[in-house]
């Protein structure tokens, strides 16, 4: 049985600071861990080759990221009981294709859904240059199943995502997943074995490994800027999501996708399982001439 959340311990806990020095290498093998290269219908070259590479800005998510911090036992989380929620990002400048990125990672609120329920952690991690530009912020809210209970609030603060229009989509983009997409996706940096260990996956309740939630928000980021930026990636500034299901390595994924003007709402499906993975997406776009 899930002891409920230590929220005592957990707001103590100081998550460690990240650095990491990248290169175009690294942004390629980002893109291969979201699937980029997949598709027989589209041309993903430039987010694969060196030569006018273009970075996709959801790599923000693991730059300067302590890996999975919760499987530090300081950290007082279950962390096999903990699911992704909902996951938000927002760049102030596009990410060039090398540089030097330092992460500070801060537990912001918490909710208490009550006892033998959920418990709700909303992190934020701000991302900036070593001379301490601000280049990007990072919000996620992860649900801990069964460590309700523990007398906080009900509900985090804040606006909630907003629901998807009531009309038919404007655009649906359709993009395979590989079944080593997870194996590649970890090697930028989030080594939870739920996503490659066939055991700790039935220990957490799934029938085989799942795909990390963040390749398949870079996979959905890919395919709002194939629909709605002419396929360049640095009109693409802010993006928000929940997740709904998980995606299994191997999964194609079909993006919807309504728009009205700079602002695009979405949500996704596996299409051989017809399962919704992702829902009440929100996302920004900007010209280049915005930064």
């Amino acid at each position: 049985m899930t002891l409920p959340l230590d929220a005592e311990k957990l707001m103590a806990y100081a998550i460690p600071q990240a650095r990491d020095d990248y290169d175009p290498r690294d942004a390629i093998l980002y893109a291969l861990g979201t699937g980029a290269g997949l598709s027989a219908e589209i041309d993903e070259t430039t987010l694969l080759y060196e030569r006018q590479l273009q970075v996709l800005p959801t790599m923000a998510l693991v730059l300067g990221t302590p890996g999975f911090w919760p499987m530090d036992p300081k950290s007082g989380l279950d962390w096999l009981g903990i699911l992704h929620g909902e996951q938000r990002l927002k760049l102030h400048v596009p990410l060039d294709p090398f540089g030097t990125m330092i992460g500070e990672t801060t537990v912001t609120d918490l909710a208490d859904k009550g006892p033998g329920k959920a418990a709700l952690i909303r992190a934020i991690k701000q991302l900036k240059t070593p001379g301490g530009t601000l280049v990007a912020e990072a919000t996620e809210v992860w649900v801990v199943r069964g460590a309700g209970g523990f007398g906080g609030q009900r509900d985090l603060p804040g606006d909630a995502l907003p629901p998807i229009p009531q009309r038919d989509p404007d655009f649906a983009i359709t993009l395979p997943t590989s079944r080593a997409q997870a194996a590649t996706y970890r090697l930028s940096g989030d080594r939870n074995p739920l996503h490659i260990d066939p055991e700790t996956a039935r220990s957490a309740g799934h029938e085989r490994p799942i795909l990390h939630g963040l390749s398949t928000m870079g996979l959905v980021a890919r395919a709002l800027i194939h629909a709605c930026c002419q396929g360049q990636t640095q009109p693409l500034c802010e993006i928000g999501l929940r997740f709904t299901a998980p995606v299994y390595p191997g999964d194609t994924i079909r993006t919807f996708i309504w728009q009205d003007g700079e602002t695009l709402q979405f949500r996704a499906d596996a299409v051989e399982r017809g399962v919704r993975v992702i829902d009440n997406g929100l996302a920004l776009i900007a010209a280049q001439s915005s930064f």
